[in-house]
């Protein structure tokens, strides 16, 4: 039996609603269209600052880019400013976007200290600013990201998704911790009930899922709608499908053998250097190497070795000759 079902987001439905997050840095398009090959629910852009948006940067350009095997795809945006933040979600729509995410939970100082992100939990009254501008420039439907609130003195979440309700917004998703506990400590996956009980849209959990059973869990001690997965996709691009696969009673689905992981991640290499160019495709892909590569006999070695190499000809011969003995074991 299936423990998810469909959800509307406006007139978008999501059949499964795993969602990937929004993560700065690893979600750009190279990574989501492998996540999106194995199988997720929505995937949602890298956060893009809505005066970059407006002035059309090169890197606001590369974020905005997605692939039509995404569709429907989710952009989010991060500001403080209501004029702006309409015309960025425009630029957003025209752009092709389903969904337009507001991102209220980022904790990172650069982005809290200029008032936007989980700083806007603080200001209610200029967050529902934002979101009405938001709602009232686009025809496509408007959603929320937050955390439970500043800190533990102010968990407010419950409290901001009605009035994002009351606005317009059609999801809210709630990370369990609050701006001030930054990654740190466990999210509070239970907490996040408050939120679904003070509103009858869409809400999804999000932190600390990293497996299926973290999955279950999350779901059960929140009722939430969905699940949300960010650093559990590092160098698993293929999690969400498993958790899909499992919430839907179609059972297990083991990792994919070496052999198939080192595709992926070629793959992968060769389509962040087309997207970013060598200098910085290579900067941009040493943290996934690291990452797919983690708990493979010899790992730490190898990674302390092709993060010190720019030629991008000689880190594909680097991750070649690293798989070799794995492929030829498995094909055996």
């Amino acid at each position: 039996m299936s423990e998810l079902v469909p959800i509307q987001i406006g007139p978008v439905r999501i059949d499964q609603p795993v969602l990937l997050a929004p993560m700065t840095g690893v979600t750009d398009l190279p990574f989501r269209r492998v996540v999106r090959r194995f199988g997720s629910g929505l995937n949602v852009t890298e956060m893009v600052a809505s005066q970059a948006a407006i002035r059309e940067t090169r890197q606001s350009l590369q974020k905005f880019a997605w692939d039509p095997i995404e569709d429907p795809v989710s952009m989010q945006l991060v500001g403080c400013t209501p004029h702006e933040m309409a015309e960025a979600a425009k630029l957003s729509e025209d752009r092709g976007a389903a969904i337009v995410d507001i991102n209220m939970g980022c904790p990172v100082r650069k982005v809290t200290s200029g008032d936007a992100g989980s700083a806007l939990m603080r200001d209610l009254k200029l967050a529902a600013a934002l979101i009405e501008a938001c709602v009232k420039a686009v025809s496509v439907p408007v959603t929320v990201k937050m955390r439970m609130g500043w800190c533990h003195d102010s968990l407010n979440a419950p409290e901001l998704a009605r009035i994002a309700q009351d606005i317009g917004a059609k999801m809210v998703t709630v990370h369990g911790r609050t701006r001030n506990q930054m990654y740190k400590g466990s999210a509070d996956w239970s907490f996040i009930r408050k939120v679904k009980d003070a509103v009858t849209i869409p809400v999804i959990a999000n932190g600390d899922i990293l497996t299926v059973e973290d999955a279950r869990t999350a779901l059960a001690q929140s009722g939430a709608d969905g699940v949300m997965i960010g650093r559990g996709a590092y160098g698993r691009p293929w999690v969400l499908r498993q958790v899909m696969d499992a919430l839907a009673g179609r059972g297990h689905r083991p990792d994919p053998g070496l052999d198939e992981q080192y595709r992926v991640i070629i793959e992968h290499y060769i389509d962040t250097l087309a997207h970013y160019g060598d200098e910085v495709g290579v900067n941009m892909m040493r943290k996934h190497i690291g990452w797919y590569t983690k708990g493979i006999h010899g790992s730490a070695e190898f990674r302390n070795n092709v993060n010190k190499v720019s030629d991008p000809k000689r880190v594909l011969e680097m991750l070649d000759e690293f798989y070799a003995p794995w492929r030829s074991r498995e094909a055996a």
